[in-house]
């Protein structure tokens, strides 16, 4: 099957999920600001366990030449676009939240399902290296201007559990350590949870707004364009003007799974740190939910464009 209509599916079914956590709410289960615990357990739970549990692969030389590849392009994408974002940031007057919005993609949250549902199991290794350097921007520039600290806790950072849960991954690998099965099976479990639980915390505090003021609001379109459009076709010329996918005989889908995960809607992250940190949480809620409905179409035709340029 085609991989736009592979992604079309993957993304519908995580915008019904969203669905779900916007009609709990509506129904009176659970109130829209009950989304802060479960933010809480995806930010300090789930995600660890996405790491850690994909760094659990064989050691081989063509895995530690793909990995060195995927953080390459993941390094350079990332580096770039932040020094891009952050200038077109001050000429357009964005604020913090559309600043992040713009910037930080859902991989950590769509990544691992995506390349699961399209290239398979084997593959998700190279988008967790593009989701473990984005974690490190998401716990250093994203919480400084989302908590608008004034300084970076660099304590803090080192320490936080998504950062350990990185450093240990690695060194599992590089080890070549495996967890025993029991562990792992839990870890892969827990994983699993990671698109679900965010998208319902999505619909959760969608739930709360006035969707009437939100599709009215102009500025969220123009953040949608900007994160959907505008950050993947310059994802694309870097790719392209690069030439990394020749550096290995996988290079290409290596090079796909790097653009997948750039190309995905805003970060649900954001919303969570938004609520943890005191930010607008319901306005990053509504630019990630209005990213993931255009994606259904924006995602599909970059991947086209990806497939017709690489």
């Amino acid at each position: 099957m085609n991989i736009s209509i592979l992604l079309m599916e993957q993304i519908i079914q995580l915008f019904l999920m969203i669905f779900m956590g916007y009609l709990i709410v509506k129904v009176g289960l659970v109130k829209d600001e009950d989304s802060k615990v479960l933010s809480k357990i995806i930010l300090y739970l789930i995600i660890p366990c996405v790491i850690i549990n994909a760094f659990q692969v064989d050691y081989t030389m063509d895995t530690v030449k793909g990995l060195l590849l995927a953080l390459a392009a993941s390094v350079m994408t990332q580096v770039l676009l932040l020094i891009i974002i952050s200038i077109a940031g001050k000429l357009l007057h964005l604020d913090e939240v559309e600043i992040a919005s713009v910037y930080y993609s859902n991989s950590g949250n769509l990544i691992v399902p995506i390349v699961t549902f399209i290239l398979g199991q084997d593959w998700v290794l190279y988008g967790c290296v593009f989701m473990s350097v984005q974690l490190i921007f998401l716990w250093t520039h994203c919480k400084k201007i989302i908590s608008r600290e004034s300084s970076y806790d660099w304590k803090k950072i080192v320490l936080n559990i998504n950062m350990i849960s990185i450093f240990i991954g690695v060194v599992l690998f590089f080890a070549k350590i495996h967890l025993p099965e029991i562990i792992n099976n839990t870890l892969g479990s827990v994983s699993s949870m990671i698109g679900p639980a965010s998208m319902i915390v999505t619909g959760m505090l969608f739930a709360g707004m006035n969707l009437k003021q939100i599709f009215a609001d102009k500025r969220v379109y123009f953040v949608s364009f900007l994160r959907l459009i505008a950050v993947p076709l310059l994802a694309l010329v870097m790719i392209k003007i690069s030439h990394l996918a020749m550096f290995s005989a996988d290079g290409n889908k290596i090079m796909l799974i790097v653009f997948l995960a750039i190309i995905t809607p805003s970060a649900s992250t954001i919303t969570q740190m938004c609520q943890v940190y005191g930010n607008d949480s319901r306005y990053a809620s509504a630019i990630n939910v209005m990213t993931t409905l255009f994606s259904i179409i924006t995602m599909p035709l970059m991947v086209m464009l990806f497939e017709a340029v690489i």
